[in-house]
This record gives structure tokens, C-alpha cells and sequence, in this order.
């Protein structure tokens, strides 16, 4: 099992996205205060003592090498921190105050072994409309085929309800197309899901060891049967 390393940071077009920490808890109570987070994902969080246990669940997931978890920040306050990493504006915007999550893009790999993983996100409701979502899963997605390419990881998988369509776009523009209709499973689940797939970059050694295989955003993707954002 990968425990990775819990200082990593993805960089994408003005965002930096780092492990969670403990002063992001005003951050998250304020983004799942919005209706369209209380619409579309599983899991929920109320209360301080809520984010306090998400935020627990997120590091120990991390350290477990389970699941990797990244609060998204615009990159200008954050690259004083971080070495000098892309200091700026994003889109002719500010930096976000003291890096304060816009979002979050998560990889869940709970079995080591598997060739299969899955992504997901969220962002806030001031994120909407600008690409955050976009760049950010396309960070998350780069970095986890490199880093568990050694480990035979080849096929990160994305849920949805079958109604988001914001979130539908954000998969195909991420190179996730369509792969599957899942059936509801009510009463968590009320509605058809939507599976998206997107396969591991070809190289030739892969191709010889396996065979073949055939604008506005959403608050984020409703997840997996078991699992929530």
C-alpha cells in the first residue's frame, strides 16, 4: 500500500491543490452550506464538530494510503508558501483570502491491488463557472496515473447522478466519456447513475502487458454506492 506522501501539491492553471488542513474548517461549513452541495453529494457535513471529523477522516485516509483528498486554492497566496509555485492572478481574479478552498478533488483507492480507482469533486458556489473543476480533476487525473503507474494502476472511474449534466460535461472535457448506465438504489441513490471511464496513457510496455480495452459546473459528482465526497 502507497501512503504517498502528505506534503504533495498539484499545480493547474492558476490553482494549487494540497492536502486539507485544520484552518480550512470555516472554509468547508461555508461550502456545504450551499444548497447545490446539499443537492448533489452524499455526504454531508453539519456543524464544527462535522468538519472536524471530515477533516480527521481526510488525514487518516491519507496516512492509510486509501484515499487522497486535496483542498483546490487559487495559487497566488499559496506560492509564497510553496517555493514561488505560479504567484499571480487567476483569470484577472484575486487570490483567494489566505488560500481558502474553492474545492475539492479526491482519489479513492481503497484496494492496492486493483487496476481501478475513482475520482471525484466538489467545488464552491464562487468557483462555478470559471474552470476550476476542470483543471483541477485533469491535475488529480495526471498525477494519479504517474504516481501509481508502478502499482498497475490503469482506470480511474467517475459517478454521477444521471441529472447532472454540469457534471456529465465536466467528464467528457476531462477525457472521462460515458461508460455506463448504474441502476438507482434508493432511498441513497433514488436515480440512475452515470459511470465515466478514462483509461491510463498508452505506452508500449502497458500495451504489451495488458490486453485491449474496449459550461456552467455542477457543486460536484454524488459518488459511489458506498462512498461519498
Amino acid at each position: 500500500m502507497d501512503r504517498g506522501d502528505g506534503n504533495v501539491t498539484l499545480t493547474s492553471g492558476g490553482l494549487l491543490m494540497r492536502p486539507w488542513r485544520e484552518d480550512d474548517l470555516p472554509a468547508l461549513l461555508r461550502a456545504y452550506a450551499d444548497p447545490a452541495m446539499r443537492r448533489w453529494l452524499a455526504t454531508q457535513v453539519h456543524g464544527a464538530d462535522g468538519a472536524a471529523r471530515w477533516l480527521e477522516s481526510r488525514r487518516t485516509e491519507w496516512a492509510a494510503g486509501t484515499r487522497f483528498a486535496f483542498a483546490v486554492t487559487e495559487s497566488g497566496r499559496e506560492a509564497g508558501r510553496d517555493g514561488g509555485r505560479e504567484a499571480g492572478r487567476d483569470g484577472g481574479r484575486e487570490a483567494g483570502r489566505d488560500g481558502e478552498p474553492l474545492g475539492n478533488v479526491v482519489l479513492k483507492r481503497p484496494d492496492p491491488v486493483s487496476d481501478c480507482a475513482e475520482v471525484g469533486y466538489w467545488t464552491t458556489a464562487q468557483a462555478r463557472g470559471r474552470g476550476v473543476a476542470s483543471r483541477a480533476l485533469t491535475a488529480l487525473t495526471d498525477w494519479a496515473f504517474t504516481h501509481f503507474a508502478e502499482q498497475g494502476l490503469r482506470r480511474l472511474e467517475l459517478l454521477h447522478q444521471v441529472d447532472n449534466e454540469a457534471s456529465c460535461r465536466v467528464a467528457e472535457r476531462c477525457g472521462y466519456p460515458l461508460a455506463r448506465v448504474i441502476p438507482a438504489l434508493p432511498p441513497d441513490y433514488p436515480l440512475d447513475g452515470h459511470v465515466h471511464v478514462r483509461e491510463a496513457p498508452a505506452t508500449e510496455e502497458a500495451t504489451l502487458r495488458r490486453p485491449e480495452r474496449r459550461r456552467a459546473e455542477a457543486a460536484g459528482t454524488g459518488g459511489g454506492r458506498a462512498s461519498g465526497r
